[in-house]
């Protein structure tokens, strides 16, 4: 089936909602997600969003916090201008009915987190994602020219490719007129015609056996547009969470917020001891690259799976009224965090690289922007500062709607597009080879080009990546499309990318650590 829409949105979380909402008064808008709406990333961020709201803080202040986290890798324009923006985004949020929590004067209630100088991160208790999720859902189906699709699997970008004409990295006007989609109703590919297409896909956690992303974040947009010939930029920057709950039995791994230490909650090893003032002067609260490092070392030197988040000295009340979501999944398996401490362990938690933008995000494709975790627009360097990257999401998502909202005045729909051709092709009746794939991909991943990477585990990924990669292009070349083929074949590419791209940093900057740099 064919469509044509003015802008085309690729993504159901902060980022391409509130750019469907700020779009949706200058034509037609069509949302596309790979399952349920509220299913993303946006959803399972639990502490907060990042912003300077009251005078006892200042924009030169979290400015200066971001490039320390970034490590000298961060544009500082970009810096700049994301946090100056922030109030106006949050406010604009808040009008969209999200709630963030006041305290007893009525201000809004501003958490800390590790790398932050200043109490500056808005929440709603410990789910702010899902209440962000919730305002903005709640809005997109209120207006009526906006359409939401769930169940609609993104295959590719439709480019000049599909025309019949060579495109490679060199080609300098590469064009996107769209997106091919799998219906997972109809379980056939439809062409969506767009003005304008945003890629607001997520992240890529899954190319890990641990991650707290959701297991729809398979790196859709990045792989997109590789295969497009477009830009990417700092994907060995992979930042691992400290701190997820260890339940090996679950996947994704449930994610502990920063919230919590910034409550006063403290690392602490398998004999119950303090460790932190070995790695750094900010103990719990150092950036979360220093802290990732620190656990995982930790574990390494004493042979075991998991250390300790200790949270029984904070107030009773507060701890269960401020966390009531980690206080309830903690008592599921058994731990009272009043009486226990939680076992804890880094999981792959956020892609600070992906889709080169610039500061109206557009990408190097034209007519084609990104915003959210597949973006890559400087603010983050080679680490994310805590809650900077919803902030990121919503600066990025309103700029990008500014610039497509004056783009679709002069753009026309490329109606010679053909529709996707599946003649020859045979349903793989053998999901073992997709599932094992993965399984390998994920072991590679986890053991060559986690936290702590090496040039011969670098090597050694690269090589068995290579051989993964040509195993799945022979089975995609005669192979009807399905969606768990398709996220295999993201999954690879992105893998393919961040181990490249690692392999050719020559110093241990921010998230990228090698012991044959140091």
């Amino acid at each position: 089936m064919r469509h044509e829409v003015d802008f085309l949105v690729i993504g159901s979380g902060i980022a391409g909602l509130s750019y469907a909402l700020k779009v949706a008064p200058y034509g037609k808008v069509c949302v596309l997600t790979k399952g349920d709406a509220s299913e993303g990333s946006t959803k399972y961020a639990q502490g907060g969003i990042a912003a300077v709201m009251y005078g006892s803080d200042s924009f030169d202040n979290h400015i200066k916090d971001t490039l320390v986290a970034g490590d000298g890798i961060c544009d500082r324009e970009v810096v700049e201008m994301t946090i100056r923006e922030a109030p106006e985004r949050i406010n604009e949020l808040v009008q969209y009915g999200v709630n963030f929590d006041l305290n007893k004067n009525g201000r809004f209630d501003l958490h800390r987190e590790g790398g932050h100088s200043e109490f500056r991160i808005l929440h709603h208790k410990d789910n702010t994602g899902a209440e962000i999720e919730r305002g903005l859902l709640q809005a997109i189906h209120d207006h009526p020219n906006i359409e939401l699709k769930e169940n609609q699997f993104a295959i590719d970008l439709i480019t000049q490719h599909h025309l019949g004409q060579i495109v490679t990295k060199h080609t300098p006007d590469i064009t996107c007129y769209g997106a091919y989609a799998l219906n997972g109703d109809t379980h056939e590919i439809d062409t969506y015609l767009a003005k304008t297409t945003l890629l607001a896909t997520g992240g890529m956690g899954n190319v890990y056996t641990t991650t707290t992303t959701p297991i729809i974040s398979t790196g859709d947009g990045v792989a997109m547009v590789h295969r497009a010939r477009g830009v990417l930029s700092d994907m060995e920057f992979v930042q691992f969470h400290p701190t997820s709950l260890y339940n090996p039995a679950e996947k994704p791994a449930f994610l502990i917020t920063e919230a919590l230490r910034g409550a006063g909650a403290i690392l602490k090893d398998h004999k119950g001891n303090e460790f932190m003032q070995k790695y750094d002067e900010r103990l719990s609260l150092a950036p979360r690259d220093i802290v990732a490092r620190a656990i995982d070392n930790e574990m390494k030197m004493a042979g075991v799976e998991h250390l300790y988040l200790d949270a029984r000295h904070i107030n009773k009340h507060e701890l269960i009224t401020g966390f009531p979501t980690i206080y309830a999944k903690c008592l599921e398996i058994g731990i009272n965090i009043t009486k226990d401490m939680i076992p804890i362990r880094p999981a792959a938690h956020y892609q600070c690289g992906g889709i080169k933008v610039d500061r109206r995000g557009q990408s190097s494709i034209h007519n084609l922007y990104a915003a959210g975790e597949c973006s890559c627009t400087g603010l983050h360097g080679g680490n994310r500062l805590a809650s900077n990257s919803l902030l990121e999401a919503v600066v990025y998502a309103h700029n990008a709607a500014m610039d497509a909202i004056e783009r679709v005045k002069v753009v026309d729909f490329k109606k010679e597009v053909p529709d996707w051709n599946a003649d020859g092709m045979k349903l793989n009746e053998e999901l073992v080879l997709i599932t094992q794939t993965k399984k390998e991909l994920q072991e590679i991943m986890s053991n060559y080009v986690g936290i702590v990477r090496s040039n011969l585990r670098l090597q050694r990924a690269f090589v068995r990546l290579n051989l993964i990669y040509r195993e799945t292009e022979e089975l995609y070349q005669r192979s009807v499309m399905t969606e768990e083929l398709s996220e295999l074949r993201n999954l690879i590419a992105c893998s393919y990318l961040i181990t490249k791209m690692a392999m050719a940093r020559k110093e241990n900057r921010g998230l990228h650590y090698s012991i044959d740099l140091l």
